[in-house]
C-alpha cells in the first residue's frame, strides 16, 4: 500500500473485483467511505478491504443489495443502532444456515447414490462410514432446537 492508499487497480487484484464493481459497489451505496488520493484518485484503506471482503460474502451468501445498503446505512450513522444491526445480520446468518442445512440433505442423498453405484460395480468405498456418520450429524443437528 502506497502513503496515498490502494489505487482501484491493486484492490481490483487483491479482491479479484473488477474496477467497475467497485465503482459499482461506492455508487450504489454499499461503502461506508473511499477517500481520495491529492490527485483525486480514489485510495482505498485496508480497512475498506475489510469491508469489501465482508461484502463480497453477504452477497456469495445471497443477501439482496438492498440489504446490504441498509447495513452499511447503518454503519455509516454511528453508535446506537447495534441492535438493528443485529437482528439484520442474524436474520441473513438463519437463511444462510437453513441453505446450508437444505445443501446438506441434497449431498447426503447424491452421497446415497455415489455409495449405491459403487457397490453396484463392485467398488469399495473406504469413505463410507465417515459419510454415513457426517450425515447422522447433521440430521441430528438439523432435528436440534435452536
Amino acid at each position: 500500500m502506497t502513503p496515498n492508499g490502494l489505487s482501484i487497480a491493486e484492490v481490483a487484484e487483491r479482491t479479484g473485483l473488477t474496477a467497475h464493481t467497485l465503482r459499482y459497489y461506492e455508487r450504489d451505496g454499499l461503502m461506508l467511505g473511499v477517500g481520495r488520493n491529492a490527485s483525486g484518485h480514489r485510495a482505498y484503506t485496508e480497512g475498506d478491504l475489510g469491508w469489501i471482503t465482508l461484502i463480497t460474502r453477504l452477497r456469495a451468501t445471497g443477501m439482496p443489495i438492498r440489504e446490504i445498503r441498509r447495513y452499511a446505512e447503518l454503519v455509516r450513522s454511528g453508535e446506537g443502532n447495534e441492535d438493528v444491526r443485529l437482528e439484520l445480520l442474524r436474520a441473513h446468518r438463519d437463511r444462510v444456515r437453513a441453505q446450508l442445512e437444505e445443501t446438506a440433505a441434497h449431498l447426503d442423498a447424491i452421497e446415497f447414490k455415489v455409495a449405491y453405484y459403487a457397490a453396484a460395480v463392485g467398488e469399495a468405498d473406504p469413505d463410507a462410514e465417515l459419510r454415513a456418520t457426517s450425515a447422522q450429524q447433521r440430521r441430528a443437528d438439523a432435528a436440534a432446537p435452536r
